[in-house]
């Protein structure tokens, strides 16, 4: 009887210890609320700061694709190969954003300046700069600019750019010109 007493105190004791060891006060702030508890949840806080890394991304994106338009528009001269009307596959992205521009501005127009070196007879280069510029013509109609925006002319080898006589200078001379006017 007298181990059933002293258990029965020892329990007590054990059990007051533990209320007032409960009960007791910190000093320390109280820990941030979590996102739950607040009213929004994990799973939607998550989903936001998702959605708004994606909207950077899709801005910084729109934000180069402009950078990379404005230098594709900026170039306005296209070189071709000996006797060769059709413009080099490089030159493709360049000419698409071109043909963008002009379909989303319906009221601007260009020239097209066909060149070609002096190899030759005149006639010959004179329908070789126009078949050149006719392909720089036809790849932006088919890509949203319209005919009534382009003018084509054929200056052959007439206007060469550089006047020298290697093939350096010649390639320099076998262009199509951009001509905004």
């Amino acid at each position: 009887m007298q181990v059933l007493k002293i258990t029965k105190a020892t329990l007590l004791i054990l059990t007051l210890f533990s209320v007032v060891a409960c009960s007791s006060t910190s000093d320390e702030a109280d820990p941030p609320v979590p996102a739950a508890i607040a009213g929004e949840s994990g799973i939607d806080a998550t989903t936001r700061r998702s959605q708004e890394l994606e909207a950077e991304a899709r801005a910084r994106a729109a934000a180069a694709e402009e950078r990379m338009m404005q230098a594709a528009l900026n170039t306005a001269v296209f070189y071709f190969d000996f006797d060769v009307a059709e413009f080099r596959p490089a030159d493709r992205d360049i000419l698409t954003f071109h043909a963008r521009e002009l379909a989303a501005n319906r009221n601007k127009s260009i020239r097209l300046e066909g060149h070609a070196d002096e190899r030759g007879t005149r006639e010959y280069n004179i329908a070789l700069g126009e078949r050149r510029a006719s392909s720089v013509m036809n790849y932006l109609i088919v890509n949203g600019a319209a005919r009534s925006q382009l003018e084509l002319v054929s200056f052959g080898e007439e206007q060469p750019e550089d006047r020298g006589q290697g093939e350096a200078s010649h390639q320099r001379n076998r262009r199509v010109v951009i001509d905004s006017e």
